[in-house]
């Protein structure tokens, strides 16, 4: 059973196929979806979403949203979101790098709202080097 599955930005939309599998980064942690989920509503975190159609399985960045699960339809609106197939690997690892290096930085500091943007930073890029296909050690 597949499922129709939209992400969709304030700008454009990122997404709209069919898919076997849906993997979401939620608040709580990862969500799998398949065809013939029960109804649900999730915040979603920053992170990588995974789409599995037939055999092979596409990578988006997801900046932060809501995802709505109904009928075999997920409805996905995000901040933001970045497919990892127009994303180059080595522009988006050098960005983590930097994002990393800044918020290193930035811990030491007394400036509560420069770490939290460093933090962001880091999550976002860390999202879009993770779909480009980086690995990220933990």
């Amino acid at each position: 059973m597949s499922l129709s599955v939209r992400v969709i930005t304030p700008d454009k939309t990122v997404w709209d196929a069919e898919a076997e599998e849906v993997i979401l980064p939620s608040t709580t942690g990862q969500l799998g979806i398949l065809g013939g989920h029960a109804p649900l509503l999730t915040a979603l975190d920053t992170g990588v979403m995974r789409v599995r159609q037939s055999k092979d399985w596409s990578a988006i960045a997801l900046f932060g949203g809501f995802a709505e699960v109904e009928d075999n339809s997920v409805t996905i609106l995000v901040n933001g979101a970045e497919r990892g197939d127009k994303l180059n690997l080595d522009e988006c690892r050098t960005a983590y790098e930097q994002a990393q290096t800044r918020s290193s930085a930035s811990q030491g500091g007394e400036d509560r709202q420069e770490k939290l943007k460093a933090e962001q930073s880091l999550r976002k890029t860390r999202a879009l080097f993770q779909a480009a296909g980086g690995m990220v050690k933990v």
